[in-house]
């Protein structure tokens, strides 16, 4: 067992490891240290959090030997900074995707396998209330057999800068669907208990990163330059996957459409139905009954402000940390599944 206050390191130093790093000490952990090649980067979170930093993330593991990592790397680098935690039997959170490539992920669930320390993928998504309430509701047999489940990660306008790690396949592995479909597909396939999926039919397109007209009234880009910087990845996706045991999903993500914006599922089952969204709070049940006389029932639950599940997930895997084992949270395999159909999505694409 781990120490009562488990000490956690933070790989990448940015805007989400430094909001790691608060969310973990809110829930108990002592923050022990960083690493990040930006050395801005490394002397904000000194200063914010008084702790050594270091620019090379094996130096963070010996010197400041923690119990757990967070990795928030840009994708291409989760694999080098997992696999050198796992070796040296440091349990990781490694943000999602799980690697920018299958090959890559596939490494780090086999190092995950052969370590004494656990590796979870941040998939918070699953811990907010709109996922709890279904899944109590699921146990109960509410739904019955589910058959589909249409699920839509839709921003209007949000591509992230021409020129950021997230527009280079060479950095992320590929472009909306590998940075915000991951969440629609962790959502959907935890929702049903990982089926296992056995044809993807898919389009993947590309059709507004490279036009010097594209209107981003959000502000997500800063200022847009599709001429001088890299945009090689998608900013759309969709996809129908059949599973082994019949069911089927259907899928929209996009960084950019004509449309609006959506974080929606909609799941069909033999005995009801349920209409959520991908980190939201409430659960919506759809029905019929013959008593006293046929009629649609349509049952609001209300899970409160959960917020976008990332505390409680930090929460969790600080008392993981602390008991030693992974118990409740994401798994590699489950990672890896994702991986999988994303990569089967961009192949079909293809």
């Amino acid at each position: 067992m781990t120490s009562a206050t488990p000490e956690i390191g933070i790989v990448g130093l940015g805007g989400m490891g430094t909001n790691h790093a608060g969310w973990l000490a809110d829930a108990g952990a002592s923050v022990v240290g960083g690493a990040d090649v930006s050395a801005a980067a490394r002397e904000s979170f000194a200063d914010a959090f008084g702790v050594p930093v270091y620019e090379d993330t094996e130096a963070l593991y010996d010197d400041a030997d923690p119990d757990a990592v967070v990795i928030t790397t840009p994708n291409r680098f989760h694999e080098p900074a997992a696999v050198a935690a796992l070796d040296r039997d440091i349990d990781v959170l490694c943000e999602k995707p799980l690697a920018h490539t299958l090959e890559a992920a596939e490494r780090i669930a086999t190092a995950a396998d052969a370590s004494d320390a656990f590796c979870t993928v941040g998939f918070h998504n699953r811990y907010t209330p709109a996922a709890e309430l279904f899944r109590a509701r699921q146990a109960e047999g509410a739904f019955g057999d589910i058959s589909h489940v249409e699920a839509n990660y839709v921003r209007r306008r949000g591509i992230p800068a021409p020129g950021s790690w997230f527009t280079d396949e060479s950095m992320a592995g590929g472009g909306a669907l590998i940075d915000i479909g991951v969440h629609a597909i962790d959502y959907v396939l935890y929702l049903l208990d990982f089926p296992e999926p056995v044809d993807v039919a898919a389009a993947v397109r590309s059709e507004f990163g490279s036009r010097p007209d594209y209107a981003d009234p959000d502000g997500w880009a800063g200022n847009w330059d599709a001429d001088g910087d890299t945009f090689d990845v998608d900013d759309s996706a969709s996809a129908f996957v059949t599973f082994a045991d019949g069911s089927t999903l259907s899928l929209e993500v996009a960084w950019a459409a004509n449309r609006r914006s959506e974080h929606s599922v909609v799941v069909r089952g033999t005995e009801a139905g349920a209409e959520l969204a991908v980190g939201g709070d409430d659960l919506t049940i759809l029905g019929t009954d013959t008593d006293p006389h046929d009629h649609y029932t349509e049952t609001d639950l209300t899970g409160g402000t959960g917020g976008d599940g990332h505390p409680a997930f930090d929460a969790a895997f600080v008392d993981a940390v602390a008991a030693g084992e992974q118990s409740g949270l994401p798994t590699v395999e489950e990672g890896l599944a994702v991986q999988r159909l994303v990569d089967a999505i961009y192949d079909a694409g293809e």
